[in-house]
């Protein structure tokens, strides 16, 4: 039972969460492959990995470079942190999604 407990704390991440809401987009590295967001109600900043993230705005896939349109996204993401050439990170982009109402003909 400690065997577990102990392999448990060594070899998995307990912080590692997913966690998914409204984010206002800060800033886009393209090619760094990072994107910087705040949490909206409460405004905490994470810089994330976006080197797998999938993107769609209005159900059509796009390209981190077309994020710079937008100030306002929905995103999935995966909390745990790490650390990449040399730079800190809060954790993955896993997926954004954007819904642009400029776009939406009624």
């Amino acid at each position: 039972m400690v065997i577990a407990f102990i392999w448990m704390h060594v070899f998995c991440d307990p912080l590692q969460a997913l966690e998914s809401g409204s984010y206002r987009l800060l800033s886009v590295s393209e090619t760094e492959k990072l994107v910087l967001v705040s949490r909206i109600p409460d405004k905490k900043k994470f810089l994330l990995d976006a080197n797998e993230v999938k993107i769609t705005i209005n159900d059509n896939t796009a390209e981190l470079k077309d994020l710079i349109l937008f100030t306002i996204v929905q995103l999935r993401m995966d909390t745990g942190r790490k650390k990449r050439k040399g730079i800190n990170l809060e954790g993955s982009a896993i997926e954004i999604i954007i819904a642009d109402p400029a776009q939406n003909k009624f």
